[in-house]
Protein backbone atom coordinates (compact mmCIF):
# COMPACT_ATOMS: atom_id res chain seq x y z
CA UNK A 1 0.00 0.00 0.00
CA UNK A 2 2.74 2.39 0.77
CA UNK A 3 4.63 1.68 -2.53
CA UNK A 4 1.06 2.14 -4.34
CA UNK A 5 0.87 5.53 -2.47
CA UNK A 6 4.53 6.43 -3.27
CA UNK A 7 4.01 5.75 -6.88
CA UNK A 8 0.96 8.33 -6.98
CA UNK A 9 2.84 10.67 -5.03
CA UNK A 10 5.81 10.61 -7.94
CA UNK A 11 3.09 10.77 -10.47
CA UNK A 12 0.88 13.53 -9.15
CA UNK A 13 4.37 15.67 -8.62
CA UNK A 14 5.86 15.00 -11.99
CA UNK A 15 2.39 15.49 -13.87
CA UNK A 16 2.29 19.01 -11.49
CA UNK A 17 6.15 20.13 -12.57
CA UNK A 18 5.71 19.10 -16.04
CA UNK A 19 2.51 21.34 -16.96
CA UNK A 20 4.40 23.95 -15.07
CA UNK A 21 7.28 23.87 -17.21
CA UNK A 22 5.08 23.24 -20.08
CA UNK A 23 2.86 26.01 -19.55
CA UNK A 24 5.74 28.40 -19.28
CA UNK A 25 7.16 27.73 -22.21
CA UNK A 26 3.75 28.10 -23.98
CA UNK A 27 2.58 31.08 -22.41
CA UNK A 28 6.08 33.34 -21.91
CA UNK A 29 7.76 32.20 -25.43
CA UNK A 30 5.68 30.31 -28.08
CA UNK A 31 2.24 31.75 -27.79
CA UNK A 32 3.09 35.41 -28.01
CA UNK A 33 4.98 34.19 -31.86
CA UNK A 34 2.16 31.51 -32.52
CA UNK A 35 5.40 28.75 -32.97
CA UNK A 36 3.65 26.03 -32.75
CA UNK A 37 6.03 22.67 -32.38
CA UNK A 38 3.42 19.82 -32.60
CA UNK A 39 1.31 18.27 -30.37
CA UNK A 40 -2.61 19.16 -28.68
CA UNK A 41 -0.24 22.35 -27.19
CA UNK A 42 1.03 23.75 -30.53
CA UNK A 43 -2.54 23.37 -32.66
CA UNK A 44 -4.25 25.02 -29.45
CA UNK A 45 -1.75 28.10 -30.22
CA UNK A 46 -2.65 28.07 -33.81
CA UNK A 47 -6.48 28.13 -33.02
CA UNK A 48 -5.93 30.71 -30.46
CA UNK A 49 -4.85 32.81 -32.74
CA UNK A 50 -7.38 32.24 -35.58
CA UNK A 51 -10.50 32.03 -33.46
CA UNK A 52 -9.25 34.54 -30.29
CA UNK A 53 -10.62 31.79 -27.57
CA UNK A 54 -7.79 30.98 -25.32
CA UNK A 55 -5.54 28.50 -25.44
CA UNK A 56 -6.53 26.49 -22.54
CA UNK A 57 -10.18 26.56 -23.35
CA UNK A 58 -9.03 24.98 -26.62
CA UNK A 59 -6.88 22.57 -25.01
CA UNK A 60 -9.80 21.40 -22.98
CA UNK A 61 -12.49 21.78 -25.83
CA UNK A 62 -10.31 19.11 -27.82
CA UNK A 63 -8.26 16.78 -25.28
CA UNK A 64 -11.50 15.59 -23.03
CA UNK A 65 -13.38 14.21 -25.53
CA UNK A 66 -10.12 12.62 -27.23
CA UNK A 67 -9.81 10.75 -23.84
CA UNK A 68 -13.33 9.73 -23.78
CA UNK A 69 -13.32 8.44 -27.67
CA UNK A 70 -9.90 6.60 -26.96
CA UNK A 71 -11.66 4.94 -23.38
CA UNK A 72 -11.40 1.59 -25.15
CA UNK A 73 -8.02 1.86 -26.00
CA UNK A 74 -6.73 3.24 -23.03
CA UNK A 75 -8.61 1.15 -20.73
CA UNK A 76 -10.20 2.98 -17.41
CA UNK A 77 -7.15 3.22 -15.33
CA UNK A 78 -5.45 5.09 -17.95
CA UNK A 79 -8.11 7.25 -18.92
CA UNK A 80 -8.84 8.58 -15.68
CA UNK A 81 -5.20 9.23 -15.09
CA UNK A 82 -4.90 11.04 -18.62
CA UNK A 83 -7.81 12.87 -18.13
CA UNK A 84 -7.21 13.82 -15.17
CA UNK A 85 -3.59 15.01 -17.03
CA UNK A 86 -5.48 16.66 -19.51
CA UNK A 87 -7.40 18.94 -16.91
CA UNK A 88 -4.70 19.86 -14.95
CA UNK A 89 -2.56 20.72 -17.75
CA UNK A 90 -5.30 23.00 -19.23
CA UNK A 91 -5.65 24.79 -15.51
CA UNK A 92 -1.81 25.52 -15.44
CA UNK A 93 -1.51 27.05 -18.86
CA UNK A 94 -4.87 29.32 -17.64
CA UNK A 95 -3.41 30.10 -14.43
CA UNK A 96 -0.01 31.00 -16.09
CA UNK A 97 -1.64 32.88 -19.24
CA UNK A 98 -0.93 36.57 -17.68
CA UNK A 99 2.93 36.10 -17.78
CA UNK A 100 2.34 36.39 -22.16
CA UNK A 101 2.35 39.78 -21.73
CA UNK A 102 6.16 39.44 -20.54
CA UNK A 103 8.24 40.73 -23.22
CA UNK A 104 11.34 38.31 -22.55
CA UNK A 105 12.74 38.77 -26.15
CA UNK A 106 11.36 39.89 -29.35
CA UNK A 107 14.11 37.10 -31.29
CA UNK A 108 11.80 34.33 -32.70
CA UNK A 109 14.79 31.69 -32.75
CA UNK A 110 15.44 32.60 -29.05
CA UNK A 111 11.47 32.06 -28.22
CA UNK A 112 11.59 28.57 -30.70
CA UNK A 113 14.31 27.17 -28.59
CA UNK A 114 13.62 28.58 -25.57
CA UNK A 115 10.33 27.38 -25.57
CA UNK A 116 11.08 23.99 -26.92
CA UNK A 117 13.50 23.19 -24.26
CA UNK A 118 10.79 24.24 -21.52
CA UNK A 119 8.36 21.89 -23.38
CA UNK A 120 11.06 18.87 -23.83
CA UNK A 121 11.73 19.05 -20.10
CA UNK A 122 8.06 19.19 -18.65
CA UNK A 123 7.09 16.12 -21.34
CA UNK A 124 10.20 14.32 -20.03
CA UNK A 125 9.31 14.78 -16.55
CA UNK A 126 5.86 13.47 -16.81
CA UNK A 127 6.91 10.62 -18.89
CA UNK A 128 9.81 9.39 -16.69
CA UNK A 129 6.70 10.13 -13.71
CA UNK A 130 4.73 8.05 -15.86
CA UNK A 131 2.15 10.57 -16.20
CA UNK A 132 0.40 12.35 -19.24
CA UNK A 133 -1.67 14.86 -20.65
CA UNK A 134 -3.45 13.03 -23.56
CA UNK A 135 -2.97 15.01 -26.73
CA UNK A 136 -2.20 14.56 -30.49
CA UNK A 137 -1.09 11.03 -29.77
CA UNK A 138 -4.72 9.91 -28.95
CA UNK A 139 -5.72 10.95 -32.32
CA UNK A 140 -2.73 8.83 -33.75
CA UNK A 141 -4.03 6.16 -31.47
CA UNK A 142 -7.58 6.31 -32.72
CA UNK A 143 -6.49 6.46 -36.52
CA UNK A 144 -4.65 3.49 -36.34
CA UNK A 145 -7.27 1.30 -34.90
CA UNK A 146 -9.27 2.75 -37.55
CA UNK A 147 -6.98 2.43 -40.51
CA UNK A 148 -4.90 -0.75 -39.53
CA UNK A 149 -1.95 -0.75 -41.85
CA UNK A 150 -0.81 2.69 -41.07
CA UNK A 151 1.21 2.91 -37.51
CA UNK A 152 0.35 5.35 -34.77
CA UNK A 153 3.89 6.73 -35.10
CA UNK A 154 2.94 7.50 -38.74
CA UNK A 155 0.18 9.60 -37.78
CA UNK A 156 1.96 11.59 -35.43
CA UNK A 157 4.96 12.60 -37.78
CA UNK A 158 1.35 13.60 -40.03
CA UNK A 159 -0.23 15.48 -37.02
CA UNK A 160 3.41 17.67 -35.71
CA UNK A 161 3.69 18.31 -39.70
CA UNK A 162 -0.04 19.38 -39.91
CA UNK A 163 0.56 21.76 -36.76
CA UNK A 164 3.81 22.99 -37.97
CA UNK A 165 2.93 24.03 -41.60
CA UNK A 166 -0.91 25.28 -40.41
CA UNK A 167 1.06 28.04 -37.88
CA UNK A 168 2.66 29.77 -40.37
CA UNK A 169 -0.36 29.68 -42.42
CA UNK A 170 -2.23 31.49 -39.61
CA UNK A 171 0.80 34.29 -38.91
CA UNK A 172 0.72 34.65 -42.38
CA UNK A 173 4.50 34.00 -42.41
CA UNK A 174 6.35 31.23 -43.49
CA UNK A 175 9.12 32.02 -41.23
CA UNK A 176 7.04 31.06 -38.12
CA UNK A 177 6.61 27.34 -40.09
CA UNK A 178 9.81 26.68 -40.20
CA UNK A 179 10.94 28.45 -36.14
CA UNK A 180 8.22 25.40 -35.38
CA UNK A 181 9.68 22.83 -36.96
CA UNK A 182 13.40 24.15 -35.19
CA UNK A 183 11.18 24.01 -32.14
CA UNK A 184 9.50 20.57 -32.45
CA UNK A 185 12.91 19.05 -33.59
CA UNK A 186 14.41 20.96 -30.33
CA UNK A 187 11.73 19.65 -28.06
CA UNK A 188 11.97 16.00 -29.04
CA UNK A 189 15.48 15.84 -28.38
CA UNK A 190 15.22 17.42 -24.98
CA UNK A 191 12.30 15.19 -23.59
CA UNK A 192 13.96 12.11 -24.67
CA UNK A 193 17.70 13.22 -23.08
CA UNK A 194 15.40 13.90 -19.52
CA UNK A 195 13.81 10.21 -20.34
CA UNK A 196 16.95 8.41 -21.00
CA UNK A 197 19.14 10.13 -18.21
CA UNK A 198 22.21 12.50 -18.80
CA UNK A 199 24.36 9.63 -16.84
CA UNK A 200 24.81 7.11 -19.68
CA UNK A 201 27.09 4.65 -19.54
CA UNK A 202 29.64 3.26 -22.36
CA UNK A 203 29.33 -0.69 -24.14
CA UNK A 204 32.97 -1.54 -25.46
CA UNK A 205 33.03 -4.54 -27.83
CA UNK A 206 36.86 -5.45 -28.52
CA UNK A 207 38.40 -7.61 -30.66
CA UNK A 208 41.91 -8.54 -29.82
CA UNK A 209 44.94 -11.68 -29.92
CA UNK A 210 45.45 -10.15 -25.90
CA UNK A 211 41.84 -11.19 -25.21
CA UNK A 212 42.88 -13.28 -21.89
CA UNK A 213 45.67 -10.21 -20.67
CA UNK A 214 42.70 -7.15 -21.31
CA UNK A 215 39.96 -9.29 -19.39
CA UNK A 216 42.54 -9.60 -16.35
CA UNK A 217 43.52 -6.08 -16.39
CA UNK A 218 39.64 -4.71 -16.89
CA UNK A 219 38.82 -6.68 -13.80
CA UNK A 220 41.77 -5.42 -11.63
CA UNK A 221 42.48 -1.96 -12.85
CA UNK A 222 38.62 -0.85 -13.66
CA UNK A 223 36.71 -3.13 -11.01
CA UNK A 224 34.48 -3.81 -13.79
CA UNK A 225 32.91 -7.54 -15.12
CA UNK A 226 33.49 -8.89 -18.56
CA UNK A 227 31.68 -10.81 -20.60
CA UNK A 228 33.74 -13.44 -23.40
CA UNK A 229 31.64 -13.51 -26.69
CA UNK A 230 32.42 -16.48 -29.30
CA UNK A 231 33.30 -14.95 -32.62
CA UNK A 232 34.17 -15.51 -36.11
CA UNK A 233 35.96 -13.47 -39.11
CA UNK A 234 33.68 -13.01 -41.51
CA UNK A 235 36.73 -12.94 -43.83
CA UNK A 236 39.21 -15.28 -42.29
CA UNK A 237 36.88 -17.50 -40.81
CA UNK A 238 39.16 -17.39 -38.12
CA UNK A 239 37.83 -18.02 -34.42
CA UNK A 240 38.07 -14.51 -32.32
CA UNK A 241 37.39 -13.92 -28.66
CA UNK A 242 35.02 -10.73 -28.29
CA UNK A 243 34.56 -8.60 -24.98
CA UNK A 244 32.14 -6.95 -24.05
CA UNK A 245 32.43 -4.49 -21.25
CA UNK A 246 30.29 -1.84 -19.47
CA UNK A 247 31.89 1.21 -17.96
CA UNK A 248 30.71 4.59 -16.62
CA UNK A 249 31.26 7.32 -18.91
CA UNK A 250 34.07 8.49 -16.25
CA UNK A 251 36.14 5.15 -17.10
CA UNK A 252 36.02 5.35 -20.89
CA UNK A 253 38.83 7.14 -21.83
CA UNK A 254 40.92 4.73 -19.14
CA UNK A 255 39.69 1.72 -20.65
CA UNK A 256 40.70 3.01 -24.21
CA UNK A 257 44.39 3.49 -22.77
CA UNK A 258 44.13 0.30 -21.33
CA UNK A 259 43.10 -1.80 -24.43
CA UNK A 260 45.65 0.52 -26.12
CA UNK A 261 48.87 -0.52 -23.93
CA UNK A 262 47.98 -4.50 -24.24
CA UNK A 263 46.75 -4.45 -28.19
CA UNK A 264 47.63 -1.31 -30.17
CA UNK A 265 46.00 -3.37 -33.23
CA UNK A 266 42.79 -4.24 -30.87
CA UNK A 267 39.85 -3.28 -32.94
CA UNK A 268 36.84 -1.36 -30.57
CA UNK A 269 33.19 -0.47 -31.01
CA UNK A 270 32.10 1.77 -28.54
CA UNK A 271 28.48 2.46 -28.47
CA UNK A 272 25.88 5.11 -25.56
CA UNK A 273 24.04 2.80 -23.29
CA UNK A 274 21.11 4.98 -21.73
CA UNK A 275 20.44 2.47 -18.64
CA UNK A 276 22.69 -0.33 -17.22
CA UNK A 277 20.44 -2.49 -14.62
CA UNK A 278 22.44 -5.28 -12.41
CA UNK A 279 25.29 -5.26 -10.13
CA UNK A 280 27.99 -2.31 -10.53
CA UNK A 281 25.35 0.21 -12.20
CA UNK A 282 21.40 0.83 -11.52
CA UNK A 283 19.61 -1.68 -9.19
CA UNK A 284 16.72 -4.07 -10.87
CA UNK A 285 13.70 -2.36 -9.07
CA UNK A 286 11.26 -5.81 -8.14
Amino acid sequence: MKKENSKLLVEAFGLVLGCISMSIGINMFLKPHTIAPGGLSGLSVVLSKVTGMSVSFIMLAIGVPLVIFSFKILGGKNSIKTLIGTVMFSIIVNLMAPISDLVVTNDLLLSAISGAILLGVGIGIMFRADASTGGTDLIALILSKKFKGIKPTQFMICLDAFVVISSGIASKNIEIALYSAIALYTMVKIADAIMEGFDYSKAFFIISKEAESLKEVVTSDLSRGVTILDGRGGYTDDKKEVLLVVVPRNQEIHLKRLVKLKDPNAFIIVSNVHEVLGEGFKVLES
